[in-house]
């Protein structure tokens, strides 16, 4: 039986990564589970390389894609700079209207973040029901302001920015809106398509305040399967055991109705938008209190554990163990 849609899974990704992928002189941060971008050394300062496709939605995915990747380079601390789209657009379905809402939705979100399109690929695909845009952001961290997902270290706290999950509220929106109109109706229907804006699948700013403010050890974006994927990478990636009480974590009015209209987990459903943050507890509440005067949501869930000490997830006064989710909620619906 093949993989379920969604990412491969992490034993058969580490595998495949310690037996092909090949560093080099100036590689900083290679291909690793739970690290964001890969780091090169241009001597001043780091460049930073991220790719990431948009698979799950067709409207808006010029905006989705500009922004998924920018979310990774600043994690690391970054500012990103440059953009390249490859746009496959599936046979028969193209047309010059098409092709241009794209080009025209990368093009205004780079706009709003700095960021210069400079390059990609286009074609008509076979075999595509709808458009697929793989974007790659190249970002600029100095050097001593780099920011990895393998520097959590025990003692420090965890903080989680703006909620969960966006991302998923903002798919479910586009892809089942009829569903969610019929239940909720029309005005909750567009402030759920609205996410993409508001809260905003963008952590540039919040990573900014986190690192302005000082004390942050490592933070990375939940993505694919949802916080409880990203939770588990950042463990995986800085070796350190995890502790989170599941009644702090942040989710957003409509991101639990919708969840609980689909029957879907919110804490397993894509979640771009979100920033995790491991820092040390002297700076926790400086971090809060800064992204709070910055007009964002914010909140201390958990802390970290030395790596003997396991990953768990709190409820109720009841531990049990933290876990990779098979799959994406999101892909779980699309797909079952």
């Amino acid at each position: 039986m093949g993989f379920p849609v969604g990412k491969l899974p992490i034993e058969t990704l580490q595998r495949l990564l310690a037996a092909h992928a090949a560093g080099g002189d100036r590689v900083i941060v290679g291909p690793r589970v739970g690290e964001d971008c890969a780091v090169i050394d241009m001597g001043a300062s780091f460049l930073l390389a991220k790719t990431d496709p948009i698979t799950f939605v067709a409207p808006e995915i010029g905006r989705y894609a500009v922004q998924i990747n920018a979310n990774d380079i600043a994690t690391m601390g970054g500012v990103p700079r440059w953009f390249l789209a490859t746009v496959l657009l599936p046979e028969g379905k193209t047309d010059e209207a098409l092709a241009e809402e794209i080009f025209a939705e990368i093009a205004a979100a780079c706009r709003e973040t700095g960021i210069a399109l400079c390059g990609g690929h286009t074609e008509i695909t076979a075999g595509l029901s709808r458009p697929i845009v793989v974007g790659q952001m190249l970002g600029e961290v100095e050097r001593d302001r780099l920011v990895t997902s393998d520097g959590a270290r025990p003692g420090d706290n965890l903080i989680l920015t703006k909620g969960v999950p966006i991302e998923a509220v903002s798919i479910l929106a586009r892809e089942r809106g009829a569903a969610i109109s019929a239940r909720f109706g029309a005005k909750f229907l567009s402030r759920c398509r609205d996410y993409v804006r508001r809260p905003g699948l963008s952590v540039v700013p919040d990573a900014r305040i986190a690192v302005e403010t000082g004390g942050v050890h490592a933070m990375h974006d939940p993505t694919e399967g949802g916080l409880a994927s990203g939770l588990m990478e950042l463990g995986l990636a800085s070796d350190v055991g995890l502790f989170v009480q599941k009644e702090k974590i942040l989710v957003t009015p409509e991101g639990k109705l919708v969840c609980d209209l689909f029957g879907i987990d919110p804490l397993s459903s894509i979640a771009s938008g979100a920033l995790l943050i491991a820092c040390d507890p002297a700076s926790t509440e400086n971090i809060l209190s800064a992204l709070d005067s910055r007009g964002v949501p914010s909140a201390a869930i958990g802390r970290v554990l030395s790596s003997g000490e396991g990953r768990w997830i709190e409820e109720g006064g009841k531990r049990q163990p933290l876990t990779i989710p098979p799959r994406d909620e999101i892909a779980r619906l699309f797909a079952p």
